[in-house]
């Protein structure tokens, strides 16, 4: 078993840090919110009052947050964001040993990722970008898809971490590359969420049952995990948020920037980022995204019955 700090424990990495305690690793938290350190504790963990704390006996030092800027103050201290660092406890970087293992399971830009490992590999941490897609019920049900960039060897030393969080983990190459497929993965099911809200919005208003329909398409070709969880939620406007329209608008940017630095043409993509855009403008950037069936409503004129 390992000492492990877990720094990022909202939505997806508190029930994460949760399974990593149940599995008898020694865990320490820390979160801007007091609430996630405080269920970390309930669950048998530690709860620090900064990084510093946190980090400093891990073995293993895990993070999962949910933007660039907040994984760059993580590692390298508020100086990464623009500050003077005076009221910063130094980031993962002063604090963490050498030779330990840190993961990043955030979803951020391929070349944050590729900045994070070149800076711990100079201070010899071994660093994986390890975004994962799931969702919160992935990170509950402890079923997440976990998209690894990295050396294999380090993935290898995380494989005990992957399988307490995950189902299915993955090298897929150098650092960075977890994100380039995390950008991928986000792309399709941006795009199915999409699609599923337009058959929803045609069958409702030819006057079918779109429930039956749904059950039917979701045992044909057509089926998809989006289907599977997703078409009663759907059908009944439910959009609390299990992943928010407003952390997939700065996933398609990711997706949008990953084809320019790919030097690809990725016409669906762009124009799914728009409607997941427009979602936000209007207001609806704290609800599930499968609240991009609002939008398609709108656009067509119609409400929800």
């Amino acid at each position: 078993m390992s000492k492990i700090a877990f720094i990022g424990l909202g939505i997806m990495g508190g029930p994460m840090a949760g399974h990593l305690v149940r599995a008898g690793h020694e865990v320490t938290g820390y979160d801007v919110a007091q609430e996630g350190v405080d269920r970390l504790v309930a669950a048998g963990g530690t709860g620090a009052a900064g990084v510093a704390e946190a980090v400093a006996e891990a073995e293993i030092v895990i993070t999962m947050l949910p933007q660039d800027e907040h994984v760059e103050t993580v590692i390298f201290g508020d100086e990464s964001a623009g500050g003077d660092g005076g009221s910063d406890d130094g980031g993962v970087l002063r604090h963490a040993k050498p030779g330990v293992l840190l993961i990043d399971f955030s979803t951020v830009r391929p070349e944050t990722s590729i900045k994070v490992a070149a800076a711990g590999r100079e201070l010899g941490l071994r660093v994986l970008d390890a975004p994962v897609s799931g969702g919160e019920q992935g990170a509950v049900d402890a079923v997440l898809s976990i998209m690894v960039g990295g050396a294999p060897e380090d993935v290898e030393a995380a494989a005990p971490i992957f399988e307490v969080v995950g189902r299915t983990y993955e090298r897929v190459g150098g650092s960075g590359a977890g994100q380039y497929v995390k950008a991928a993965n986000q792309l399709i099911v941006g795009g199915t969420y999409a699609l599923v809200a337009e058959a929803i919005v045609l069958m409702e208003a030819a006057g079918v049952d779109a429930a039956a329909g749904l059950d039917v398409i979701a045992g044909g070709l057509a089926a998809s995990r989006i289907l599977d969880i997703k078409r009663e939620s759907m059908l009944a406007r439910r959009f609390q948020p299990g992943f928010r329209i407003d952390l997939h608008h700065k996933d398609m940017g990711i997706a949008s920037a990953a084809a320019r630095s790919a030097e690809v043409s990725l016409p669906m993509t762009a124009l799914v980022a728009q409607l997941i855009a427009a979602a936000r403008a209007k207001g609806y950037g704290s609800l599930d995204h499968s609240a991009l069936l609002k939008v398609v409503e709108e656009l067509s004129g119609r409400t929800a019955a």
